[in-house]
């Protein structure tokens, strides 16, 4: 019992007891103890490293004797040649004269060394590794690498491409036949080139006598007026830009008769 400054004293306190030890958690067994048994006697194979288990005693006869492991040479016979063989030349003597080839002047290490300096450095061959110990192979002949020659639809337009050509194929031939229709029935007007060329020379025309009008604008801007006729004569320079990029850039040009 306790209360509030401590334990209460008791006589039950000064008998020993004994210290009870909890229960030891049952031991651990693996699920795969027979499948690693199994498979560590399969993998073992008797007498691989350390020979076998009882070796012959060898008899009192059979001991070490002298020279007996020096090796056997075979009897000494005389040497003769078999047949025809190519004998090489004899040495030449001292006081012949070899004969001397085309004598040059070309400086070899010089010419090694320009060499070596100005050429390219060769770029390693691609191969893979297929073991743990580094065997390598070329992997162009492996087959890893994809070729796309070998596909058997290589060089042939896609799908695709065949169904978007036949549409914008189609679509001209409409636009085509619209304009032909609309041309027989006096509706629409094809511009010669004189046309289109004397309707870019009259755009670049109304051009330049703006752009020198712009030219002898003021330089401030310190009014309304000032400031809205630039902004009107640059927003007018632009238009006759537009609109002469865009009849240059189409060389047949229908009109439309209402």
């Amino acid at each position: 019992m306790y209360n509030m400054n401590g334990p209460v004293e008791s006589i039950y306190n000064l008998i020993p007891r004994e210290v009870e030890k909890p229960p030891n958690p049952p031991r651990y067994n693996s699920k795969f103890k027979s499948t690693v048994k199994d498979e560590l006697k399969h993998n073992r194979s008797p007498n691989k490293t350390m020979g076998p288990a009882k070796v012959a005693v060898p008899t009192p006869t059979s001991f070490l004797k002298k020279r007996s492991k020096e090796p056997v040479l075979p009897e000494k016979t005389v040497f003769e040649y078999s047949g025809e063989v190519s004998r090489r030349p004899p040495v030449p003597r001292h006081d012949d004269k070899p004969l001397l080839g085309i004598r040059t002047n070309k400086n070899f290490i010089n010419t090694n060394a320009v060499e070596n300096i100005m050429s390219v450095t060769k770029k390693p061959l691609p191969k893979y590794v297929d073991t743990r110990c580094g065997d390598n192979n070329l992997l162009e002949p492996s087959g890893l690498v994809p070729k796309y020659t070998n596909k058997p639809d290589y060089g042939q337009m896609p799908e695709y491409l065949k169904k978007r050509n036949a549409e914008v194929k189609r679509a001209q031939e409409e636009y085509d036949q619209y304009i032909r229709d609309r041309m027989k029935q006096g509706a629409m007007q094809q511009l010669s080139d004189a046309e289109r060329d004397d309707i870019i020379n009259g755009l670049k025309k109304n051009w330049e006598e703006l752009h020198h009008q712009y030219q002898g604008l003021s330089v401030v801007t310190d009014t309304a007026p000032k400031k809205n006729r630039k902004e009107r004569m640059e927003a007018e320079m632009k238009q006759l830009e537009r609109d002469i990029e865009l009849v240059e850039k189409h060389r047949v040009i229908y009109i439309a008769h209402n």
